[in-house]
């Protein structure tokens, strides 16, 4: 039998549009899927808490299908670079075949990894499988990268619909010696002491049938209405596909032809409308892909360094109340509540959680970024720092410093029936519509009918919004005066 060659994926987690594995396949030559988990190479950010439960069972559904295309999935831990090298010493395997990241370290570590192989006179081979286009391949006129998402997106619509997606794989070759490799459960992925991901379990099925499944609910469903529809919390109005497009169990690629096709099969202007939308929100993933491949220290520097001077507050108490949803807003605590429980948060709470930490409380964008990287189910490390930055309004095309949500306001108009903050914050339920976003303004007798003891079964607010507001508009405008 001819010398193996070993298929490496990483957050490309699917058998279908996997241009690596298509490539593998091609060489007729038996294929060794391989899965690392590498938290030791230099600079490897861990897989947060709600991102490595996602992970257990995403490859315990890739180790399925592998398994009915012929091969099994082999699991090992430790650096890549070593456990490539020791595997293919044990294998004889000819080559590694895998899919780009586009973070600092994993470029470090796969161009060290490409050049062992290369020198090694081996097969090295990577393949664009996460994103619509190459970051490197989008640029303005004059040959930089773009830093303000409308022209980028401009560029991204001219460019047409990306590549076709690549054949699905009938089956692979396995080698003819069994491979050895960890067990999933060794690992230790899921939370056992104590066991907090009931509410994920409850949520959602990771796996590529469960992506390709809820992208079909959601064209024949919430595509329709998703132009609106998108910023209203207590409905089901997004896509919901964020975790599945982290870990790659769908490619962006899918998603666009997917989408297009749908829109051109209905062929009313609502559909397209609402089609462009949808696909708006993929190029802004994109975008923030396009961010961290041309400025590696996204995650963790200010873009806009002026605002290394910023005076950010420390108060830990002021940090838990927001992280346990206690924050007396209500809007921002169901979303927190959200969070916590299933791992995810819709978009609009997104922001508005954002702006009230980094502006009501003043607290380091970085504390928030963590936060969710620990509890994100599709905590990506491009979208999650980029969005950050953006809110904080230190990052690219960023909001401005005195745009700063109202929560009260955001919760009326994107809540107005308050289903989403009945929902997840049920010690308010029993308030009627015109207090729910703002209990401390109703009246003791209101307050007394919804079983209501605010500072008690409740928090009162933990700041005033109007004085937080004015506090952030003085430090931002303090900062803005110092740059002139």
């Amino acid at each position: 039998m001819p010398a193996p060659v070993i298929l490496w994926f990483r957050r490309d987690l699917r058998l279908s549009d996997n241009p690596a594995l298509s490539a593998a396949a091609a060489t007729g030559d038996p294929v060794i899927p391989l899965f690392i988990l590498d938290e030791e190479s230099d600079g490897i950010r861990p897989f947060g808490g709600a991102s490595r439960w996602w992970l257990h069972h995403s490859l315990a559904s890739l180790a399925g299908g592998l398994a009915d295309l012929g091969t099994p999935l082999i699991l090992r831990r430790g650096p890549a670079d070593a456990v490539l090298h020791t595997l293919i010493a044990e294998t004889g395997a000819k080559g590694v075949f895998w899919n780009r990241l586009y973070d600092a370290a994993s470029i470090r570590r796969d161009t060290q990894v490409k050049k062992a192989l290369q020198d090694s006179e081996l097969i090295a081979e990577s393949f664009n499988g996460t994103l619509l286009h190459e970051p490197w391949t989008i640029e303005t006129k004059t040959g930089k990268p773009y830093s303000v998402f409308t022209p980028f997106w401009k560029a991204i619509l001219a460019l047409g619909d990306p590549g076709s997606l690549e054949p699905p794989v009938d089956s692979l070759i396995a080698p003819d010696e069994p491979v050895a490799g960890d067990t999933l459960d060794s690992w230790n992925l899921l939370p056992t002491r104590p066991d907090w991901a009931s509410g994920l379990r409850d949520t959602w099925q990771p796996g590529e049938d469960a992506a390709q499944e809820r992208l079909r609910a959601f064209h024949g469903t919430a595509l329709p209405g998703y132009a609106n529809g998108r910023d209203v919390p207590g409905t089901m109005g997004t896509s919901r596909l964020s975790p599945h497009l982290h870990l790659g169990e769908i490619s962006p690629r899918q998603v666009w032809h997917a989408t297009r096709f749908r829109a051109d099969a209905e062929g009313s202007n609502t559909i397209s409308k609402a089609a462009q939308s949808y696909l708006r929100e993929i190029g802004w993933r994109e975008f923030n892909h396009h961010l961290l491949f041309h400025f590696p220290t996204l995650p963790t520097d200010n873009v806009n360094r002026r605002f290394d001077d910023f005076p950010w507050t420390d108060d830990p108490k002021a940090l838990g109340a927001w992280q346990r949803g206690l924050t007396g807003y209500p809007i921002v605590d169901a979303g927190m509540r959200e969070l916590w429980q299933t791992g995810w948060m819709h978009n609009r709470v997104r922001m508005v959680v954002a702006s009230f930490l980094v502006k009501h409380l003043r607290l380091h964008w970085r504390q928030g970024e963590e936060w969710f990287w620990d509890t994100l189910v599709d905590a990506d490390p491009a979208n999650n720092a980029g969005n950050w930055q953006w809110v904080a309004g230190c990052g690219f095309d960023a909001a401005p410093y005195f745009r700063i949500f109202n929560p009260i306001l955001q919760g009326e108009k994107f809540d107005e029936d308050g289903r989403y903050v009945r929902r997840w914050v049920p010690e308010v339920a029993g308030l009627p519509d015109k207090f729910l976003h703002k209990p401390w303004e109703a009246p003791a007798k209101v307050l007394q009918d919804a079983g209501l003891r605010l500072g008690e079964t409740y928090p009162t607010p933990i700041v005033d919004h109007k004085a937080a507001r004015q506090a952030a508009l003085d430090a931002y405008g303090a900062l803005k005066k110092a740059e002139s």
